[in-house]
């Protein structure tokens, strides 16, 4: 079964930069789509960015110009990149890949806790 470790979730200070890290236990080329989501408390969970195989990008419109999103195929991991980090990012982020297929099978990583302070 896939399994995923992520790694690079702390806490830093309004306008700092984190990258979090997804190494899975699975070959890229066996993965659709990889997507980032983050979800703070009492709020609904949101994606946050997403990368295909071609690779095509998608972000959130909230993180658009200061997160990006990119894979490593010889590594199998995924990154996000966080860059102008606001009080609003602070969340829970998980790292979620969906296998090739109709429909693709669904994993997810444990998460990873971002605080950004004032």
């Amino acid at each position: 079964q896939v399994q995923l470790v992520e790694s690079g979730g702390g806490l830093v200070q309004a306008g700092g930069s984190l990258r979090l890290s997804c190494a899975a236990s699975v070959n890229f080329f066996r993965i659709n789509a990889i997507n980032w989501y983050r979800q703070a408390p009492g709020k609904q969970r949101e994606l946050v960015a997403a990368i295909t195989s071609g690779p095509n990008t998608n972000y959130g419109d909230s993180v658009k110009g200061r997160f990006t999103i990119s894979r490593d195929n010889a590594k199998n991991t995924a990154y996000l990149q966080m860059n102008s980090l606001k009080p609003e990012d602070t969340a829970v982020y998980y790292c979620n890949l969906v296998t090739a297929g109709i429909p693709g099978r669904s994993y997810w990583g444990q998460g990873t806790q971002v605080t950004v302070s004032s």
